[in-house]
């Protein structure tokens, strides 16, 4: 093999090593047959969640905390029928009820990830500070929308990162709770949460729910 040879054809591999598979197809990753289902279990009964790809930031964060165990023991601690309940809060693991909701001091955010999801009924979204749009979302704190007719007015202002696949009629039981004036429920209604990995098939036969292509 001569030397001018040798180095066209080193030339030639990279060229097909950074070019992939023919198959490849670059822009489009070959999705998963499976995906994680999120199941947060209450006294008023069991939610479960199906987190979307692309929110990819705050769908990692959401997994860590729960495969740790950070949501086991935490509340819904604010709840108003018609809108939503909020939960995930640590401070709500405590014995004192009024710091719920405020969060810990050191606690990262996270970028917000509008996308276009809108704010429907079983909506799962990130909590987050006043502001305007593309104001970072809470490491922790979490809502679900109770309203039946979804609560449009907050979709493009929040990060929609999920949605309820089963227990809605367990998020209208949470925002039904007597509650103080601060919108706390008066008896805890405390979340363990579990991680699954299931095929997407297998879930859209438990749930109904359909992935999109």
């Amino acid at each position: 093999m001569t030397q001018k040879f040798h180095r066209a054809l080193c030339g030639l591999l990279a060229l097909l090593w950074l070019a992939g598979p023919a198959a490849a197809k670059p822009g489009k990753p070959k999705k998963s047959g499976k995906d994680e289902v999120v199941t947060i279990t209450t006294p008023q009964g069991v939610i479960r969640l199906i987190l979307f790809d692309d929110t990819p930031l705050h769908k990692a964060n959401f997994l860590k905390k729960a495969q740790s165990g950070f949501y086991n023991g935490t509340t819904f601690h604010r709840v108003i029928e018609n809108f939503m309940i909020q939960g995930g809060d640590a401070n709500s693991k405590d014995a004192d009820p009024t710091n719920d909701g405020q969060g810990q001091p050191n606690e990262a955010s996270i970028p917000a990830e509008l996308v276009g999801h809108q704010h429907n009924y079983g909506a799962l979204a990130a909590a987050r500070m006043g502001g305007p749009a593309g104001t970072p979302s809470s490491g922790s704190q979490f809502y679900l929308v109770e309203n039946h007719d979804g609560t449009h007015f907050l979709d493009g202002q929040y990060t929609v990162f999920g949605q309820a696949i089963q227990g809605l009629d367990v998020i209208d039981k949470i925002a039904k709770l007597p509650k103080d004036p601060r919108d706390r429920p008066l008896a805890d209604s405390k979340m363990t949460v579990k991680v699954e990995k299931l095929k997407r098939k297998k879930i859209t036969k438990l749930y109904g729910y359909s992935f999109n292509s």
